[in-house]
């Protein structure tokens, strides 16, 4: 057991799955993803069942890409699970690693279901996770800086919000609400946006729990991004990719995101101690 370990005193409902997605990114978004396993591994422990879900590259080289993780956690290839009813509502080849967060779309029905972005670093846990937790039946999302809905955006309202944390409650059919508004719109998934807007238009009519940015700051050198941490953790937006289309001031843009990353590293070091 970790040292530094400290287990909030929660009185879960149901067991706790804790799930991440992970294809072939930057080695940074690697770095990233093993930050946040440890984090949320060292507020809750062994309790919850911790799954990495790999597409697109072998698992063997997923893991040696990441690192060493907590002895709970289970990897999964899951690059033949994307979920056969929403395959003609997205792109034939998934642009930008789109909807491979649905592969599969419950690990467990049975278990509350808690999804991270693999580039979110949780070292504190957020007011909005610890109520998730303790309440039966409910959702959790989480805010962002701007609304980007991609084309669900009518629907999505103005309130901005981030698919990067995603409660779901036992029992819940993702599949199904999932449909029930793609059935409503005549188009096919292309971008991070749609994807992240898809999942709003779902997860909204919920009422969930909402974490802040102050808690989990959607976090990169660009406005309106934010500069810094929250005080819980910080999503690295941008991190995962291995280039960008843009240039700012003579540099390629994922060079500012990764000046930006590592000047913040320190001190996520320390927040998270790992093996």
């Amino acid at each position: 057991m970790h040292e530094n370990l400290v287990v909030p005193s929660i009185d879960r409902v149901a067991p706790l799955t804790i799930r991440w997605t992970i294809g072939d990114v930057s080695d940074y978004g690697f770095a990233a993803l093993r930050l946040s396993v440890w984090g949320i591994w060292q507020l809750l422990g062994n309790g919850p069942n911790y799954v990495v879900c790999v597409n697109t590259i072998p698992l063997p080289l997923a893991q040696e890409r990441t690192g060493d993780l907590p002895r709970a956690v289970t990897w999964r290839d899951v690059s033949a699970e994307f979920p056969i009813l929403l395959r003609r509502y997205f792109d034939e080849c998934k642009a930008e690693g789109v909807g491979w967060k649905f592969a599969p779309l419950r690990l467990n029905p049975a278990c509350m279901e808690l999804a991270l972005d693999n580039d979110c670093i949780i070292w504190q846990l957020p007011d909005a996770v610890r109520r998730w937790v303790e309440t039966p039946g409910s959702f959790l999302f989480a805010e962002d800086v701007q609304a980007c809905f991609g084309q669900f955006s009518e629907i999505c309202g103005t309130a901005p919000r981030n698919s990067g944390i995603r409660g779901l409650p036992p029992g819940f059919d993702l599949g199904n609400a999932m449909i029930e508004v793609l059935s409503k719109k005549q188009i096919k998934l292309s971008s991070e946006l749609d994807e992240q807007g898809l999942q709003t238009a779902v997860i909204m009519r919920y009422h969930p729990f909402v974490v802040s940015t102050n808690e989990v700051s959607i976090c990169s050198p660009f406005p309106p991004h934010l500069p810094n941490l929250g005080c819980c953790g910080a999503h690295f937006v941008g991190l995962n990719a291995k280039s960008l289309p843009w240039e700012y001031e003579g540099r390629p843009g994922v060079e500012y995101i990764r000046e930006h990353w590592a000047a913040h590293l320190p001190a996520i070091q320390q927040k998270i101690k790992t093996r």
